[in-house]
C-alpha cells in the first residue's frame, strides 16, 4: 500500500492507494506555518479492519516529525489514535 500527500498553502490529503483503488483519505487543514489540524478521515468499506486509517495518521505523524510540525487531531478517528498511541505526542499541539 502506498500513502500519498497532496499539499497546497491552506489544505491538503494524505491518501492510501493499493493497485488502482484509494483505500482511504485524510484530509487536513493548515493552521498557520506550523501546525495543521486533521480534519477528517474516511476509509473505503474494501479496506475496513485492515489499518489503513492508522497507517494515514502515522503518515501525517512522520511528515510533521520530518518537518518541524505540530498536529491538531480534530477528526475523531485522529484523535482517538492519538489518544491510544504515547509516542506519537510529540508531535500533539498542546
Amino acid at each position: 500500500m502506498e500513502i500519498k500527500q497532496i499539499n497546497d498553502i491552506k489544505r491538503g490529503y494524505f491518501e492510501a492507494v493499493e493497485g488502482d483503488k484509494q483505500a482511504g483519505k485524510m484530509t487536513y487543514t493548515w493552521a498557520g506555518d506550523s501546525k495543521f489540524i486533521i480534519d477528517h478521515t474516511e476509509v473505503n468499506e474494501e479496506f475496513n479492519g485492515k489499518g489503513v486509517g492508522k497507517k494515514l495518521v502515522m503518515a501525517a505523524v512522520e511528515y510533521a516529525r520530518n518537518n518541524g510540525l505540530k498536529i491538531i487531531p480534530l477528526c475523531p478517528f485522529a484523535k482517538s489514535v492519538f489518544d491510544k498511541t504515547e509516542e506519537i505526542h510529540d508531535v500533539l499541539f498542546r
